[in-house]
């Protein structure tokens, strides 16, 4: 079988640069894992990245390249409008006057905006980006909770912020990750974020989670959210109908954010 078509090719090496961008690093193999391809073919997309000036190749993987911001390639973002039609629709599922968890990731970030509007709420978040959407907003009562820091998804990780969710509940915990089947719900390629993100769904009664299109039918290493366990999951229009349907038949609640609000 030859090479895949140039458009495959060529949203292989958008999710490449999205994941590194925001994860800081990846190796090889985590990289395979997260696309559901070889190592060769991650490595012969990661030497013409890495030629581009996209990427910087490194020991075992790659990182974002060191450039000033003036240089600084752009980071392609195809996904941007779908993920704030995702977070609008997210917004919708939240009760003032509730308190819910928030994990890390963009998406999860841009729902931290919207929820700054709200009268009043309680936000439970390891995410430095959620604290700070949500620092101009006095009336909305923020827990922060501690733990190691991994600057790669701006988010506290590890065990004392596991310890620190135990006993914290809320009505709903919004989660993002890397990829989404019916057959192992959530998965992120990360251990420790897979981790503490058990921990995230293990302290609400009602796990949501938010997913654009190329996460969908996508599975990585370290199951976050069984599928049993995914109350709702919210996402866009470009999104595979088998796999939805596929999630559906599953009991999972599927919402398809409105790209036109």
């Amino acid at each position: 079988m030859g090479e895949p078509g140039p458009m495959l090719i060529a949203e292989r090496r958008r999710r490449i640069l999205e994941h590194v961008h925001e994860h800081g690093y990846a190796s090889f193999q985590e990289l395979a894992g997260a696309l559901g391809t070889s190592e060769s073919t991650v490595r012969r997309d990661l030497r013409s990245l890495v030629g581009e000036g996209l990427l910087h190749a490194t020991r075992g993987g790659v990182t974002r390249p060191v450039l000033s911001a003036a240089s600084r390639p752009a980071l392609p973002d195809t996904a941007a409008a779908e993920r704030e039609a995702i977070a609008d629709h997210a917004a919708t599922l939240v009760e003032p006057g509730t308190a819910v968890l928030l994990g890390p990731g963009r998406t999860t970030a841009a729902l931290a905006r919207r929820l700054a509007k709200l009268p009043s709420l309680t936000v439970v978040t390891n995410s430095t980006l959620v604290v700070e959407a949500l620092m101009g907003a006095p009336h909305i009562e923020v827990v922060a909770v501690g733990g190691t820091l991994r600057r790669s998804i701006h988010a506290f990780v590890g065990p004392i912020t596991e310890q620190h969710l135990e006993g914290l509940r809320g009505a709903q915990t919004f989660l993002s990750g890397d990829g989404v089947t019916p057959e192992r719900g959530l998965t992120t390629p990360n251990v420790f974020a897979a981790a503490t993100d058990q921990a995230f769904a293990a302290a609400a009664r009602e796990v949501v989670v938010l997913a654009d299109h190329s996460k969908i039918g996508h599975d990585t290493m370290c199951q976050t959210v069984a599928t049993e366990r995914m109350r709702v999951l919210v996402t866009d229009s470009k999104a595979d109908p088998v796999m939805v349907d596929r999630l559906v038949q599953a009991q999972v609640d599927v919402h398809i954010a409105d790209m036109n609000r």
